[in-house]
């Protein structure tokens, strides 16, 4: 037994309520269990709780056995002066101060079979073997909340941009799509670069191509080595012109090329993003004004310019192949970039239209497969599009690998059906 669990038994009411008495012996009749306590406190606020025949109404405290409460010290502490009811699963305290009910003996063995065996379990999913038992409208309604769940924690990396540039909404799109452009392996190393250039800066040089490859690269650390080509030579010179004056200061966290497909390398990525930044004006505006996503995704499309074409690295030659934003990359971008800064800006700006549109454009692209979508798909989930595997990615991350079973629609529904 362990005091979430317990919680989660008051919570619900799954215990056996026939004859129920205090330890003193007076009956007891729960009219109201309270509501839960994410705050300090007791456990449970505003119960309603009838012992012999008083009424009373205030705060429930739960513990696993009655001599918590002295060892917690809330005999002294005044959060606890409006408790009513003390809930334990073992009464080891012979000198209760307070009504007490002792749930040992009226909990069901198989809720606490089935628990057990969902904290242990080293499967995918915890619930794997169970989870073709939930009903269908359960799983897709938790689901409608997991991908509101994904987009408000999002929301705040956004918020916080937002803090650091003084509410500039086109500037933390900037940040974010940069991050983005970055995959797991550079977000980081992206991210900096982005915030060591201002948008501002990078409109000035719009009309020039090689001024905004030369910024990014620059900033990236990447023009630091002995280049020979003539173009890249030109960039380094370009870029020191520019890095004196505006003061820049390139970031100090390296890019990382190894284990990467080529089209993947930083400087492939870098160079898309100069291409996408000198073909946008006010990009962020035009996505909040679009309400067609076949639409959105036509600001995306953008190829490196002709050097790229020759090149994966700065001075290493290769064959020819274009180097164009490509459909998964664009999809990634809604995912992770469109779609989130859209709904945080329908929040701060209560336009529920636009949350919503937000959901719909990710139901309206292709599902992500990866290791976590994958693992879902052999238990049975399938992915019809990116609503779908964000939410599983969310119930992964948030919820499975964690063992939040107690806190989750399919874990409470698992525990429910005994």
């Amino acid at each position: 037994m362990t005091e979430q669990l317990l919680q989660f038994i008051w919570r619900f009411q799954y215990f056996n309520k026939d004859s129920l008495r205090t330890s003193g012996g007076e009956a007891i009749q729960i009219i109201h269990p309270g509501t839960f306590n994410t705050n300090q406190g007791p456990d449970f606020t505003n119960a309603k709780i009838r012992i012999g025949k008083t009424l009373w109404a205030g705060s429930v405290e739960l513990h696993i056995r009655a001599s918590d409460w002295e060892k917690h010290k809330h005999t002294s502490d005044k959060n606890y002066n409006n408790v009513i009811l003390h809930v334990v699963y073992e009464d080891d305290s012979k000198n209760n101060a307070l009504p007490t009910i002792e749930l040992q003996n009226r909990i069901s063995h198989s809720l606490l079979n089935r628990y057990a065996h969902l904290m242990t379990s080293q499967a995918f999913i915890s619930c794997e073997n169970m989870v073709s038992t939930v009903p269908k409208i359960t799983i897709e309604t938790w689901k409608d909340r997991l991908i509101a769940e994904r987009l408000i924690r999002k929301s705040e990396i956004i918020f916080e941009y937002l803090k650091q540039n003084n509410q500039h909404w086109e500037e933390s799109f900037w940040w974010l799509l940069a991050k983005n452009f970055g995959s797991k392996v550079n977000a980081e190393t992206f991210e900096a670069v982005a915030k060591s250039i201002s948008i501002n800066i990078l409109a000035k040089h719009k009309n020039s191509l090689p001024q905004i490859e030369c910024l990014l690269l620059g900033q990236a650390g990447l023009l630091n080595e002995r280049l020979s080509d003539p173009y890249t030579v030109m960039l380094q010179k370009e870029y020191q012109f520019l890095k004196s004056k505006y003061n820049l200061t390139e970031s100090k966290i390296p890019v990382h090329f190894l284990r990467m497909r080529p089209g993947n390398f930083p400087t492939i990525r870098l160079a898309q993003l100069a291409a996408l930044i000198q073909k946008s004006v006010h990009l962020f505006s035009k996505i909040i004004e679009e309400g067609s996503l076949k639409e959105v995704n036509k600001f995306f499309n953008a190829d490196a310019n002709d050097f790229w074409c020759y090149h994966y690295k700065l001075d290493d030659a290769s064959v020819y192949k274009p180097k164009p934003i490509g459909a998964s990359t664009i999809e990634n971008i809604v995912i992770n970039t469109v779609a989130p800064m859209v709904f945080t800006y329908g929040t701060a700006h209560q336009i529920q239209k636009l949350k919503d549109r937000a959901i719909q454009w990710l139901s309206e692209t292709r599902a992500e497969k990866n290791n976590i979508t994958k693992g879902f798909e052999k238990i049975g989930f399938e992915s019809n599009n990116a609503f779908d595997s964000q939410s599983l990615i969310e119930l992964k991350n948030q919820y499975c690998n964690f063992k939040k079973c107690l806190n989750c629609a399919i874990g409470n529904s698992l525990l429910k059906s005994i």
